[in-house]
């Protein structure tokens, strides 16, 4: 068995999370997200992408319902003990036996809490349960209840993502030594994923974003690979991985000389990123983040350019995506700053007029003396001759 916490911990993460299920008055919550299992048993799998579900009652030994072909992986992952198996049989679907496991249960007519707002339930499925449940149990979307609780790390959790935090800054490296005219973007991409996995880390819950070119503004993975020129412009958005915990960074890399415009949207990134630092104080807001970023960028007139968010809570996270929403720096968002979290703050010019793109972000800890940064390399623009 492969656990990456102690005993005590997941027995600490298991009375914090009876509490949060006493205050909203839940007899039991049926997690979804595979980060909230990974979180609470150490179950590690891509399997919730067909259908599994854990029944958790405050007290009780957790049940995994699951694929038989994540049965040894929960196993040798986990610290579950009562793993149920669902059937792939044509025309069935395993959502019925969730309820028929509640029932069992003695479950009938209390209050269930659902994780909804995860990619681990499909929208078919969310509809299935809850015709399934209709008159069976007051049901309440209780998304929200381990999101909260995963978003302040613990000392063990802190450990892994500055871990992951070197990785990145190996990663940057290692993808720098390619960076010239006439390298390719996938030579690139392998020498920065093969510097994370030497390092014992982990994929990334999402690709990395790279893009030369007119294609250096775009904010996405896309498929398809491109030869750098003499002069040209390179965007990197990656992390480094470990134990699943995320640290991500973003640059904007310039080969041979850099316009005026790159100069120009350099330092209005460098100066949003210092006022972020600035904002991130704890009992402050991610809209004061998002706020601070805006005012610098704003002024110099770059609203069109810009994004409406500029970062967001990291952790330990699944595919399709390493971001944990709702815990996003944009406008008026109210959800508090508190000490340890992790927050990647990026900083993204993408002017279309010109063709000119400007990156700058990199990942925090956040404490009551002010924010620790979990990467050094530097502010500078990169650049790289021709």
């Amino acid at each position: 068995m492969a656990l990456h916490f102690a005993p005590e911990e997941f027995a600490e993460r298991r009375v914090a999370l009876d509490a949060k299920l006493k205050e909203r008055h839940l007899d039991c919550l049926l997690i979804f997200a595979q980060e909230s299992m990974y979180w609470l048993t150490g179950f590690d799998t891509f399997g919730y992408c067909f259908f599994q579900c854990l029944i958790y009652r405050p007290g009780e030994e957790p049940i995994l319902l699951t694929r038989s072909a994540d049965l040894r992986q929960a196993r040798n992952t986990s610290n579950l003990k009562d793993i149920r198996l669902w059937m792939d049989v044509a025309g069935k679907s395993p959502v019925g036996q969730v309820k028929e496991l509640l029932f069992d249960l003695d479950l009938l007519g209390t209050r269930i809490g659902v994780e909804y707002d995860t990619h681990g339930l499909t929208a078919a499925n969310g509809r299935l349960l809850d015709e399934s449940l209709h008159s069976f149990a007051d049901v309440d979307d209780a998304s929200d209840i381990i999101k909260e609780l995963r978003l302040v790390k613990s000392s063990t959790e802190l450990e892994y993502v500055r871990t992951a935090g070197k990785l990145a800054d190996a990663a940057f490296l290692a993808g720098m030594e390619e960076i010239k005219p006439g390298a390719d973007e996938g030579r690139i991409l392998a020498k920065m994923q093969s510097a994370v996995f030497e390092g014992g880390g982990d994929y990334p819950a999402n690709e990395f974003v790279i893009g030369s070119g007119p294609d250096a503004l775009l904010c996405r993975y896309k498929s398809g690979r491109r030869t750098l020129s003499e002069n040209d412009q390179l965007t990197i958005e990656w992390a480094g991985v470990y134990r699943h915990y995320h640290a991500a960074s973003i640059r904007t890399v310039i080969l041979g000389e850099p316009t005026p415009r790159h100069l120009e949207l350099h330092r209005a990134a460098k100066d949003a990123l210092l006022a972020v630092e600035q904002a991130m104080q704890v009992g402050n807001t991610f809209g004061d983040l998002f706020a601070a970023h805006a005012n610098i960028l704003d002024d110099r007139g770059l609203m069109p350019h810009r994004l409406n968010a500029c970062g967001y809570s990291l952790g330990a996270r699944f595919t399709p995506s390493w971001m944990e929403p709702p815990y996003m720096a944009f406008k008026e968002n109210a959800h508090e700053i508190h000490e340890n979290m992790v927050l990647f703050m990026h900083m993204i010019i993408m002017d279309s007029d010109s063709e000119t793109a400007m990156t700058l972000g990199q990942t925090y800890i956040t404490h009551a003396d002010g924010p620790e940064s979990l990467s050094q390399l530097s502010l500078d623009l990169p650049v790289k001759a021709g």
